[in-house]
């Protein structure tokens, strides 16, 4: 079995609607993503034999999800008064509303769901939310 990683990285804001601490509070974190793809056979001809998938194709997939949610707040949807949310927008803010808690977890699952549905090969995807701190998922 073949295995390759790359990472990408994007800043944003979040917080925890109803949860009992800190992060109830909006915060920003410097999140990286780590997506490793498997296969068991690389590519046999062109220019790309000897290659389970070009690493430049990768990356540009993976940095293009990341830039997605870079300097944003993202939010669960509800979790903010409708009236907060037309404020912010009006004074340009840049909001992603998810359908899930914007936690480490669901946002390695979301990922993997996004890069596998864009016919990645995907094996896992790990989401840091600190240098020391992480979340993976995997089917």
């Amino acid at each position: 079995m073949y295995k390759l990683k790359v990472s990408a990285s994007f800043d944003s804001a979040h917080f925890l609607a109803g949860y009992n601490g800190k992060c109830a509070n909006i915060h920003g974190h410097h999140w990286v993503i780590e997506v490793v793809i498997s296969g068991k056979e690389l590519q046999q001809t062109g220019e790309k034999r000897g290659m389970l998938i070009d690493f430049g194709d990768f990356k540009k997939i993976v940095r293009g999800l990341a830039d997605g949610f870079d300097h944003a707040l993202i939010f669960e949807k509800g979790s903010l008064k409708e009236n907060t949310v037309s404020a912010l927008k009006e004074e340009g803010f840049r909001l992603i509303e998810i359908g899930v808690r914007p936690t480490a977890e669901n946002f390695a699952e979301m990922f993997f769901c996004k890069l596998k549905e864009q016919g990645l090969p995907v094996k896992c995807v790990t989401v840091y939310e600190t240098p020391d701190n992480c979340a993976v998922y995997e089917e």
